[in-house]
């Protein structure tokens, strides 16, 4: 797969990625899940999630809930309902966070580094995480660890 806008050229290779789970187009998963591998979604996800890998949120894909990637995120869809509040999608990447120029997040990103390319459209808040920071996100749904400078890097 590769994404081009303008100057930047996204290369995804999902052999490379492991990416050996998948929600299709049209489909809607809910629940509280686990993915060993990487993840694909190019339908709708939402609930606890748990990706032991890398996320890929497709273009016109939508993840909403509490999630917590071990790999980076790739956001080319939507994180977070539209017109969603920020505490109602929480995202926690323990790698890097690419949003590209179609992706958009009304919820709330936390990732070690974040990469946006131009058009990204972050409306909820974003938090770098620091090599202490252990934000469970899935086992404390009423703690806000969205408490970083919103719009800092």
């Amino acid at each position: 797969m590769v994404l081009k806008h303008n100057t930047d050229t996204l290369t995804l290779d999902p052999v490379a990625m492991q990416l050996v789970n998948r929600v299709a187009r049209g489909s809607l998963l809910h629940g509280q899940l686990r993915f060993e591998g990487g993840l694909l979604v190019q339908g709708e996800l939402e609930g606890d999630i748990q990706v032991q890998g890398h996320l890929v949120v497709w273009s016109g894909a939508i993840v909403r809930g509490r999630l917590a990637v071990s790999g980076d995120l790739y956001l080319f869809g939507r994180l977070g309902a539209a017109g969603g509040q920020a505490e109602d999608t929480l995202l926690e990447c323990q790698g890097m966070a690419y949003v590209s120029s179609t992706g958009v997040s009304t919820g709330t990103l936390m990732a070690r580094r974040l990469q946006l390319y131009d058009g990204a459209d972050l409306q909820g808040p974003f938090r770098t995480l620091k090599r202490g920071d252990n934000l469970p996100v899935l086992r404390h749904p009423q703690s806000s660890p969205a408490q970083g400078t919103q719009g800092s890097t």
